[in-house]
């Protein structure tokens, strides 16, 4: 296989563990932003808009993202605003692709993540890694009976975020990958 498989992350909950209490004593630093869809969706005079959304991130994770044998692409409500206000606090260039949703948070009729569908379309046959929080079991299965080639979907837990057992665990299986084995 000449192509690295596609990495496809998410931000909130790998890389913003959003739940999380204690993410500044795992390195973690808070950061206030305002990304397009989480202001369309407060009120125009609320306090949380004045200061922002708070967002926790890891300044190490670029570095060790970049470092995995992949090719990696936004998979988020974020869409572009992650090449502008995330990619900077973490260390990823600011050109990644972007899976563009055709809908946000649109009812699947088979109780598939919403962005499970539109993701497979996007991945074009091609043998990829996703990294979210809300992966189910569901997601899993229907990928495996839809897409013709490798596919690892990692649930992150958004009180967690990214962990270095994670990194492991896309390091392998991209070996794995290109070493010929589903």
């Amino acid at each position: 296989m000449t192509e690295r498989p596609l990495l496809l992350l998410d931000v909130d909950g790998p890389l913003n563990p959003f739940r999380s209490r204690l993410a500044g004593l795992r390195g973690y630093t808070s950061h206030r932003m305002r990304p397009a869809l989480w202001m369309s969706r407060q009120r125009p005079d609320a306090r949380g808009v004045r200061r922002g959304l708070r967002v926790r991130l890891h300044p190490g994770h670029g570095a060790r993202l970049l470092a995995l044998p992949y090719e990696l692409a936004w998979a988020t409500t974020w869409m572009h605003q992650a090449n502008t206000l995330i990619a900077p606090h973490i260390g990823l260039p600011g050109d990644l692709p972007v899976i563009e949703w055709p809908e946000l948070f649109a009812r699947d009729p088979d109780g598939l993540s919403w962005k499970t569908r539109p993701l497979l379309d996007w991945t074009a046959g091609r043998p990829f890694a996703w990294v979210d929080d809300m992966i189910t079991p569901r997601d899993r299965a229907w990928i495996a009976a839809h897409h013709p080639t490798p596919a690892l979907l990692l649930r992150i837990h958004p009180r967690r975020g990214l962990r270095d057992r994670d990194f492991t665990t896309l390091t392998r299986w991209a070996a794995q990958v290109s070493g010929g084995a589903r």
